[in-house]
């Protein structure tokens, strides 16, 4: 098995290293004035939704959870003090300041993090496979991440019906699974309009964080003390281990960190930056001084200390209120899988899937029905498994901090070969982000009997896909290039003399110096070849966009034989007849109407042959067979494309 997934990520490595380093850093403009403030807006509505959802739950386990601790003064000073040195140091340090600085021209999350520090001009079998599977696995992670959080934060929201009354309490979970398959079901319309509306629903939410929070800071302004992170150590010293363990419930607060990277290359950093300065950081900041003072004033509210601030008459517009946002954090873990899952389709780690583009203006509005169905399921059966929030949350900060702890180990490596940060600067920052990561980790372990287990679960399921998949395709390559060399049917080409109809004969192949086998197909079974013949490749980049000019490779192989590569971002589209239309091959003019595509779809079969074991042969030939063909994903024209198959054992 490791010698199966370093092969994986040496030959991902390779394919890698042919990165333009000089290309342009970012491909946002500057925003400023209104612009600047309409994507502020929009970032506060889709960034900050799960973190600002994060009050409905995160200070309650600590008083009232499986690890709680009792509502002392002491314990609630030293709480609020971590809530606010994890806010400041994890969120705002971190995230804000540096790990926003490592974009992939312009765009974020810990897939376009690791094609950013791979791409390098000397590599080894030793020297990155590390780096490369650190990178999958903590891409892995995040489908974990965006199970349980839809779960949890929904479920958190509708709990606030058992403070109006103990009448609701059979409802709550019928209520959530309603919210949530309402909320998958209208995934496939697209959040384009919807999307409109999270900003100024998000503002309006922070708005009456602040407002709930003040309500009670005035009747205890010495909360704020808390900020002093002597209360902190003395937390630690009064509690022990305890204490250390808490951490892993305090971390609940900064879950939301790292949809902050994934999500910039929608917003761009200023506005995502100008967000969580001028509104969410204040806010919750407030808010959970505001529970440490209702906490201190009466212990007994450690039940449910966000639901009680609220008088008795606006606690059922808050639950409203409270399951919009809890809707919009969704929302964005969704997206966000849907965008992990293009990429790692672009990036060859996943079997083509069936991505639908909702929106015909803003690009990254995408809807793969395989994934929306999958996750649906499981939030589903968790929420039917866990049954309430404090169980859901007892599960939940494994896959979070596994993902942070990697994303500061891949950022050391941006830092110190991207940036040329010395080893001192680059190890001193990235380490001390580092010691606090593996902190919170460490206190989550506790988590793992109690549920932390199942996103562990998922994430290896996922990762076993990914390199599945990657070696599959690899061997399959192999095997296909044996049959026969582009020069071999070039030589054959010119002594036979085949018969040439007219029109353009496009082929698709995944190896640009191989014949692809539907070319060979065609000459040996129909004994003809067209007047023009296009051997095309589409091949990803380790960059998020490709600039037009580098988009398209034409080489003039002779006998009317072009061989054409398509260059392509990971968050890019692939559409072949666009592209097509816009190249200049000399002598020929694409006509539309006169192109026909020829796709090979192999049929793999696993054999004895040496590569994988048996049993991932059999898995990567049933990925094979259900995977959407390469004429749906690359956008061709059903009436136009001819379909050879082949088998191919491996």
């Amino acid at each position: 098995m490791q010698n199966t997934v370093q092969e994986v990520v040496d030959q991902t490595l390779t394919e890698n290293a042919v990165q333009d380093e000089h290309a342009p850093h970012d491909h946002h403009t500057a925003p400023t004035g209104g612009r600047l403030a309409l994507l502020s807006l929009a970032a506060l509505g889709i960034v900050y939704g799960d973190i600002g959802t994060s009050v409905l739950y995160s200070l309650r386990e600590c008083f009232h959870g499986p690890h709680a601790i009792p509502a002392t003064p002491v314990n609630i000073y030293g709480v609020l003090s971590l809530v606010f040195w994890a806010l400041i140091i994890v969120v705002t340090v971190k995230y804000l300041i540096f790990i926003l600085e490592a974009d992939n021209r312009g765009e974020g999350g810990i897939l376009a993090l690791t094609a950013l520090a791979t791409p390098i001009k000397v590599l080894t079998k030793t020297e990155r496979w590390w780096l490369v599977v650190l990178g999958i696995f903590g891409a892995a992670l995040l489908y974990g991440d965006g199970i349980i959080t839809p779960a949890i934060t929904v479920l958190g929201a509708v709990e606030g019906l058992n403070i109006v009354t103990p009448l609701f309490e059979p409802y709550v979970v019928p209520i959530t699974i309603a919210i949530l398959i309402g909320l998958f079901l209208i995934q496939r319309h697209g959040t384009a309009a919807v999307g409109k509306m999270f900003g100024p629903v998000m503002l309006v939410w922070f708005a009456t964080l602040a407002v709930l929070g003040v309500s009670h800071i005035i009747g205890n302004p010495a909360i704020i003390g808390a900020m002093n992170p002597i209360h902190g150590f003395e937390f630690f010293r009064a509690n022990g281990w305890i204490g250390f363990f808490i951490l892993g419930t305090v971390f609940l607060v900064v879950t939301g960190g790292e949809a902050l990277y994934a999500d910039m290359g929608h917003f761009g950093k200023r506005p995502i930056r100008i967000a969580w300065f001028a509104a969410v950081l204040p806010a919750l900041l407030i808010n959970y001084f505001g529970q440490g003072a209702l906490l201190l004033a009466n212990p007994e509210a450690a039940v449910n200390p966000f639901y009680l601030m609220a008088p008795s008459w606006a606690l059922y517009p808050l639950v409203v209120l409270a399951t919009f946002a809890a809707v919009i954090a969704s929302q964005a873990l969704i997206s966000g899988a849907f965008s992990i899952t293009m990429q790692a389709v672009q990036l060859g780690f996943l079997p083509r899937l069936n991505i639908l583009h909702t929106s015909t203006t803003e690009f990254g509005q995408i809807y793969i029905p395989a994934i929306n169905w999958l996750l649906m399921i499981s939030c589903i059966l968790i929420v039917l498994g866990f049954r309430t929030s404090s169980n859901l949350a007892a599960a939940y900060g494994i896959a979070v901090t596994l993902t942070m702890a990697i994303t500061t180990i891949i950022f050391y490596i941006v830092a110190l070969e991207r940036w040329k940060w010395s080893h001192l600067t680059a190890g001193a920052v990235a380490g001390s982000f580092l010691i606090i990561d593996v902190a919170f980790l460490a206190a989550n372990i506790v988590k793992i009997p109690k549920g932390g287990w199942f996103t562990i679960v998922v994430a290896v399921l996922i990762f076993t896909v990914m390199t599945t998949w990657k070696r599959g395709r690899r061997l399959v390559a192999a095997r296909l290039g044996q049959e026969s060399s582009l020069a071999d049917v070039l030589n054959n080409l010119q002594a036979e003399r085949l018969v040439r109809v007219p029109g353009t004969a496009v082929f698709l192949s995944g190896n640009p110096q191989g014949a692809p086998s539907a070319l060979l197909a065609n000459i040996t079974y129909n004994g003809v070849m067209h007047e023009h013949i296009v051997l095309l490749t589409v091949k990803t980049k380790q960059m998020p966009h490709v600039p037009s000019n580098e988009r398209v490779e034409v080489e003039l192989l002779g006998h009317g034989i072009y061989r054409i590569t398509v260059w392509y971002g990971f968050m890019e589209e692939p559409i072949v007849p666009k592209v097509l239309e816009t190249a200049k091959l000399p002598g020929l003019d694409f006509d539309p109407q006169q192109i026909t595509y020829f796709v090979n779809r192999s049929s793999v079969i696993a054999s004895n042959i040496p590569g994988m074991a048996l049993w991932r042969e059999k898995f990567f030939a049933f990925m094979s067979h259900n995977a959407a063909s390469a004429a749906d994903y690359y956008c061709l024209p059903p009436t136009r494309v001819v379909e050879i198959g082949t088998r191919v054992e491996f």
